[in-house]
């Protein structure tokens, strides 16, 4: 009997030190929710480094409501798409304290790049106060599509110069990155709202994009306008209803309306729908839409047109220090 005992107690000091280093069986993993580009994203990002659905277990939740669940613990790691740097993950670091950010192998980009429209982008250390090294990981852009049967040509036109002449006014981080210079960037691909095309071609941009054909027409506009966002604790949310508010400003008898939704492929279907007017996304499910491809192989979009780019999307996987997961190659 005192022979079992101890290995008892040889086995649950065992189970202790394997805890503390960051072992203990299948991680919980947020990788954004249903119907949003992070989740798509989350998955390609995993596979990389060969991990299946069974090897964690995912929790589908927007990025504020994940970073909740990393400050309490109930979250060990979680994959966002967000503007950099991102006032989420610098709240995560004034509650806890212990933020780590994980970076992505040669080999796990090499993947996403094969298997995705995302590219490498080296995150520079002092991003964050937290951080102390250079983060390789991959980008995208998120962009402004436009719904091709309400938003008519001067719409498109006068959605598109807010967003470049009245960025200024925006208090968001991330609407330093809306500037003619950046415009098109991520319309690679897309077709263009036709009045976003004159606007820029009038600043003197060169657009080569295919135009997209309008059935809004500016003698029937209607006057209440519903722009897609994402959750809460992400970056469209804030910097949407700052958008809307500048549109509803300075764009005469128009007023958009920013929602909370699951973000770029929700906001991409919806549009498809006819029931939203405005969305913003990722370029890359823009380009799956208008193709077929992906979440939208059964029923592509053939009425959303590129209006403008936005931010560059930069892929954060966070976790915590006390978590001891030192990067995705450990969770195999």
């Amino acid at each position: 009997m005192k022979k079992i005992g101890s290995i008892m107690m040889v086995l649950a000091a065992m189970i202790l030190i394997l805890s503390a280093c960051g072992g203990g069986g299948k991680k919980n993993i947020a990788i954004g929710p249903a119907a949003s580009e992070t989740n798509n994203v989350s998955k390609i990002i995993l596979e990389a480094y060969g991990l299946d659905d069974g090897d964690y277990k995912a929790y589908q939740e927007g990025f504020g409501d994940a970073a909740d669940g990393v400050q309490d613990g109930n979250i060990d790691i979680s994959i966002g798409i967000l503007g950099l740097p991102a006032a989420s993950i610098e709240s995560l670091q004034a509650s806890t304290g212990d933020v780590k950010m994980l970076g992505l192998s040669d080999e796990a980009i090499a993947h996403i790049e094969e298997n995705s429209e995302y590219k490498r982008l080296t995150i520079p250390k002092g991003t964050y106060d937290f951080q102390t090294e250079d983060i390789e990981t991959v980008t995208a852009y998120a962009i402004l599509m436009g719904n091709v049967d309400t938003i008519d040509e001067e719409l498109g036109y006068e959605l598109a110069k807010s967003m470049v002449e009245n960025a200024s006014e925006n208090t968001h981080a991330q609407a330093v990155q809306m500037t003619l210079e950046n415009a098109l960037r991520g319309a690679e691909g897309l077709p263009i709202h036709p009045g976003a095309k004159r606007y820029y071609e009038e600043q003197g941009l060169t657009v080569d994009n295919e135009v997209a054909t309008l059935t809004a027409d500016a003698s029937n506009r209607k006057s209440e306008f519903i722009l897609g966002t994402g959750s809460q604790g992400g970056t469209y949310y804030p910097l949407g209803g700052e958008m809307a508010n500048l549109w509803n400003k300075y764009i005469d008898g128009v007023n958009v309306t920013n929602t909370e939704t699951g973000a770029s492929v929700e906001n991409l279907v919806t549009i498809r729908d006819g029931k939203m007017d405005l969305g913003m996304t990722v370029h890359v499910p823009a380009l799956q839409a208008l193709r077929g491809e992906g979440d939208f192989k059964d029923s592509k979009v053939e009425n959303a047109a590129f209006i403008g780019h936005i931010y560059p999307e930069v892929v954060q996987i966070v976790t915590r220090e006390k978590t001891k997961i030192k990067s995705l190659d450990s969770l195999k």
